[in-house]
């Protein structure tokens, strides 16, 4: 079965960083393009980067652009996400999926959907 765990969250200070990776199986994890996506309180599941299958090309949501970078290593079937110049609305749990998705809710919401945990960040000083 497809599985996705998130780890390297915990909490930063503004202007610090933190490294996300995503250990993904159950799947041709290096023929899917990939995406982060996270979900703050009370507000919507948005995606926050996506990368191709062979890691040549990446999109960032404009809210991050400039401080995250997205990356993967097929060979380990592992997705990162270094994010720098951490704001306090970085504060989310963030989530590794294929990209894109018919429907990003950040939960299972439909046959054949799948999530991971996720991981939370929190950024506060």
């Amino acid at each position: 079965q497809v599985q996705l765990v998130e780890s390297g969250g915990g909490l930063a200070q503004p202007g610090g960083s933190l490294r996300l990776s995503c250990a993904a199986s159950g799947f041709p994890f290096s023929t899917y393009a990939m995406g982060w996506y996270r979900q703050a309180p009370g507000k919507e599941c948005e995606l926050v980067a996506s990368i191709t299958d062979g890691g040549t090309g990446t999109k960032y949501a404009d809210s991050v652009k400039g401080r995250f970078t997205i990356s993967r290593d097929n060979a380990k079937n592992t997705m990162y996400l270094q994010m720098n110049s951490l704001k306090p609305e970085d504060t989310a749990v963030y989530y590794c999926n294929a990209y894109p998705l018919s429907q990003a809710m950040c939960v299972i919401s439909y046959e054949g959907d799948y999530w991971g945990q996720g991981t939370q960040v929190t950024v506060s000083s």
